[in-house]
């Protein structure tokens, strides 16, 4: 199979286009970088002659819902039109636990992703999936003088293991939504900050913050995690952590 993915060079990105590769198929990034921009729709027919199937992990770092609703709407509108014109046959779309419990801006953003991609002409699958155990290495990246810890609890999952069954639904006929993706611990997401930032040496205070009102009651009281059975990753944050600073992930 020829399968596209867009947003192919990010933190998720790149383990789909190496598990795309590993399960013997032809992967074909979508990014700006390739000359292809979803949210003009530039580039977008010419990469996508005889693609089979399209993987969408693109992403924008905003907590915005104006700005991340605009990107995701129009970068999914585009993309399947695109899709339709050249043929493709599944749209395979990877979204987040919890966006319908826990009223983030960005997560209202990626509900109606969801939608629109559901709606869409061409035939979907939506995964859903926790924070990735690269979210806390994140968290450290940010500028500033003081590192955030959101009092959040999650059950993080190795974003290679996201990348391998999204490579895997890609070639499985589309299924709407499917059960959600979560890895094997649950965890509290301010603590996993400092052990990355102890892990690296980052020096910078780390406060644990929890949002206000409904929002943090949500994020902090399980909101964000997995509301039922369904596929669990088995690299747990430990041997990710451990993995990492060796510049040796896991898998």
């Amino acid at each position: 199979m020829k399968i596209a993915v867009a947003g192919g060079t990010g933190v998720v990105g790149r383990f789909v286009v190496e598990a795309v590769r590993g399960n013997g198929d032809e992967p074909v990034v979508l990014s700006r970088s390739t000359g292809v921009d979803l949210t003009t729709g530039a580039g977008l027919d010419a990469a996508l002659a005889g693609v089979d199937a399209v993987i969408d992990v693109s992403n924008i770092e905003t907590m915005s819902r104006k700005k991340a609703t605009a990107f995701f709407e129009t970068g999914t509108r585009n993309l399947l039109a695109a899709e339709q014109r050249a043929g493709v046959g599944h749209h395979v779309l990877l979204s987040i636990v919890g966006i319908d419990r826990v009223g983030l801006g960005y997560y209202a953003a990626k509900l109606s992703q969801e939608q629109a991609a559901l709606a869409g002409p061409v035939p979907a699958t939506v995964l859903r999936a926790t924070q990735f155990h690269e979210f806390a290495g994140q968290m450290l990246d940010r500028t500033g003088p003081v590192v955030i810890g959101p009092k959040m609890l999650s059950q993080p999952v190795a974003a290679r293991e996201v990348g391998q069954l999204l490579a895997d639904l890609a070639r499985r006929p589309p299924a709407g939504r499917v059960p959600d993706l979560a890895g094997p611990q649950q965890l509290d997401m301010s603590q996993l900050v400092r052990r990355v930032a102890k892990a690296r040496g980052v020096r910078k205070p780390i406060v644990a913050f929890r949002l206000p009102g409904k929002v943090g009651t949500a994020m902090a009281t399980g909101g964000s995690l997995p509301d039922a059975d369904g596929p669990r990753g088995s690299i747990t944050f430990d041997e990710w952590l451990a993995s990492e600073n060796a510049g040796n992930p896991p898998g």
